[in-house]
């Protein structure tokens, strides 16, 4: 039976009740339960799940869903998960109020109270988001925006605007920055250093960030640009003014680019630009095996490799290929046991895995991608669980590993699988305890494939530091204990897997071509870019959690409960926002 609860006015943000949900469907008697808020694009996903009821009709989007299928119209359970509902709630914010963080409700009292503050952070409805990062634009704040699902043209309107203006909009579906040392979003603690990130993916940043450190590097700033920004129709507009930020920041001497492949032409641009810039540049364009260097620009393969030159350039030695072939552990696999599947949290280190696999196995072709699948060939399958037709309504697999698990669990079903590649990515937002998580089921896995005579060899890479809220040691010791084999990065994992299979694989090392000459002008930041390399002040527009990595590192904040205005009602938003515009000018 389905009992629908509406509670009028009560906005949260989409993470806070993804986990209420988690929590919700651990009730005794709860067979199953959602939360969200009542947009319209939640509706639709309350009736795709089977939960659809006609009191969601009533519901707008500032009021909170919540839908339970219980046994009966039982009353008292009912009330045992109003209570649920109620402490979750007050302990999300008063963990926010413990922190010292100021709390206001709107833009008027939020720029007055952060005035100081030269970046703004939404992590708001997708739908909604436009109009609210052009106000802030025209306050004068630089953007950072978490939030997805923003149309093509917006990015490119609203980036236009930013560059105009001499502000950086990082995003839209920016997922990890860096500014001035202090953590953004789902990022990781990064020791200050030297060396300057710009990058239009989240997990390929947190992978070589974590490398550098790991390395004994450090990072002045890392920028994220949003995955889209390199695009024919973005054109790079962010990544471009991001590299001329740092190459006029005095305690920037390594910039190092990360991107899934770009569109051909603004590729050759960014190369150009970089070609003109005093300081060396080092750039991974994932998918794309470079062939050479040139002097003072460097192209790596992996992002391991990336970082490891960063950091060779900033202790000015000599770029060399670091070709260490892992040690084969020396596992028996069964006749026809030749498969590999691997199950990321972070859709970069995905494709990083799948290029890596299709080059070793020397792989033509790829089934039609479905259902996040990055490889899909055989018995050689690659999944980006952070793909959108796991996450819709559901939390990331960064911060629950149910859907991991879920897939875990099929494996040791599969006689054909011989290696299981993950990933476990520590940081800001992300599952405080994620080997623990996953230990029981590998452990599971291992013992059903042994009990059908088979082997079954499970990698792991960690992108995390010591100095993550999450115990990195504790993480190595739950998965080693759990028979998990251990890489520094995930391209040594990658590595494993093939030699294990009897197909290591070689890198090739590249020679440094001479210096060529740019033709593009060089680009020349505004105050405004070069001052938020500075900046530690905050406004948080939107998930609460992410307040906590900044005022972690010493950052302020202030925190903006936003709640859309007009019921929720995006036209009539529209029109007030022209009215404004009006009245403005």
């Amino acid at each position: 039976m389905l009992h629908t609860i509406i509670q009028k006015n009560s906005y949260q943000d989409s993470i806070v009740l993804m986990l209420l949900t988690n929590q919700l469907n651990t009730i005794q008697g709860v067979k199953k339960a959602s939360v969200m808020m009542g947009t319209p694009a939640n509706k639709d996903i309350f009736k795709t799940g089977g939960l659809d009821t006609p009191e969601l009709a009533a519901a707008s989007s500032n009021d909170m869903a919540i839908v339970l299928d219980i046994a009966d119209n039982d009353e008292t359970l009912i009330q045992n998960v109003l209570t649920t509902v109620d402490e979750f709630l007050k302990e999300q914010s008063a963990g926010n109020n413990d922190q010292g963080t100021e709390t206001v409700k709107t833009w008027d009292k939020a720029l007055a109270i952060g005035k100081d503050a030269q970046v703004a952070v939404f992590s708001i409805p997708g739908s909604y988001a436009a109009p609210e990062i052009e106000h802030a634009l025209n306050e004068g704040k630089h953007v950072f925006c978490f939030s997805d699902n923003i149309a093509l043209e917006d990015e490119v309107r609203l980036k236009k605007i930013a560059h105009e203006k001499g502000l950086l909009l990082m995003g839209p579906d920016c997922g990890t920055g860096i500014i001035n040392g202090i953590p953004v979003a789902f990022t990781n603690a990064i020791r200050k250093g030297k060396i300057g990130v710009v990058g239009a993916s989240g997990t390929g940043i947190q992978e070589v960030t974590t490398l550098i450190h790991k390395l004994g590097g450090g990072v002045t700033n890392a920028i994220g640009t949003g995955g889209r920004d390199l695009k024919a129709e973005v054109a790079g507009i962010t990544l471009k003014d991001s590299i001329a930020t740092l190459e006029n920041d005095p305690d920037t001497k390594v910039i190092v680019v990360i991107s899934k492949p770009p569109a051909p032409k603004v590729r050759d641009e960014v190369l150009d630009l970089l070609r003109g810039l005093s300081k060396p540049a080092v750039t991974i364009f994932l998918g794309e095996e470079p062939t050479d260097h040139e002097k003072n620009l460097y192209r790596a393969y992996t992002l391991e490799e990336a970082a490891e030159i960063a950091v060779q350039l900033l202790n000015g030695q000599s770029v060399e290929l670091k070709e260490e072939v892992p040690k084969n552990p020396g596992l028996t696999f069964s006749t026809g046991q030749t498969g590999i599947k691997g199950f990321y949290s972070g859709g970069t280190l995905a494709y990083e895995a799948a290029m890596l696999v299709r080059n070793g196995l020397d792989l033509t072709t790829n089934q039609k991608a479905t259902a996040g699948f990055i490889l899909k060939t055989g018995p050689y399958e690659i999944i980006d669980l952070g793909d959108d037709i796991y996450t819709q309504g559901k939390p990331h697999p960064m911060i629950d590993p149910t859907i991991r698990k879920e897939m875990l669990a099929k494996v040791a079903d599969d006689p054909s699988t011989a290696v299981v590649l993950l990933d476990i990515v520590l940081g800001y937002g992300s599952h405080q305890n994620m080997a623990k998580e996953l230990a029981p089921t590998i452990k599971e896995i291992k013992n059903k494939a042994q009990q059908h005579q088979r082997e079954l060899a499970v990698i792991a890479t960690i992108v995390g530091t010591e100095e993550d809220p999450q115990n990195i040691e504790e993480q190595k010791q739950i998965l080693t204990e759990a028979g998990v084999f251990l890489c520094n990065s995930n391209a040594q994992a990658v590595k494993l897997a093939l030699v294990m299979l009897g197909h290591p694989l070689q890198m090739k090392a590249r020679d440094i071509l001479p210096e060529k000459t740019s033709e593009h002008t060089p680009l020349t930041p505004s105050k405004d870019m070069t001052a938020m390399l500075t900046n530690s002040a905050f406004i948080n527009i939107g998930i609460r959690s992410f307040s906590e990595a900044i005022t972690s590192h010493d950052g302020k904040v202030i925190q903006f409960d936003w709640q859309p205005v007009a019921g929720g009602n995006v036209t009539l938003q529209k029109a007030l926002q022209f009215l404004n515009k009006i009245k403005l000018s």
